[in-house]
């Protein structure tokens, strides 16, 4: 069952990025472009339906109705432009990862950290 979940959670976010670049295409129909947006605005939003710290069913909006939305706007999309960016998405899924990119990013990351705290420490020397 757990193969199961981690396939369909793979899939989902296969499909995020198609409707991200078929919101992009000029022959996906606007509905549709409109609800990848609603979808991805809803999903980035501090604001829920349920809140999140209500335990367990505060995380039902995003684990039941995000992936509905998501599976709506799939559909909505006209299916060779979305078979044509699911490929795409799979290509982009199939790229290595740059490990030294990433530990790039941290360490800046650390290091505004770092210099923040430093600077906002009370009693430090500035």
């Amino acid at each position: 069952m757990l193969r199961r979940i981690k396939s369909w959670a793979r899939t989902i976010k296969r499909d995020v990025h198609a409707l991200y670049l078929a919101a992009r295409d000029p022959r996906t129909p606007w509905y549709a472009k409109a609800l990848a947006l609603g979808i991805a605005a809803y999903a980035l939003s501090p604001i829920d339906l349920i809140p999140d710290f209500i335990p367990v069913v505060g995380y039902l909006d995003e684990i039941i109705l995000l992936p509905l939305a998501i599976m709506l706007a799939v559909r909505l999309v006209p299916a060779d432009v979305m078979a044509e960016h699911r490929a795409a998405a799979l290509r982009a899924e199939e790229r290595p990862v740059s490990r030294a990119g990433a530990a790039v990013v941290a360490a800046l990351w650390l290091l505004t950290a770092g210099l923040l705290a430093w600077w906002l420490w009370p009693g430090s020397a500035r």
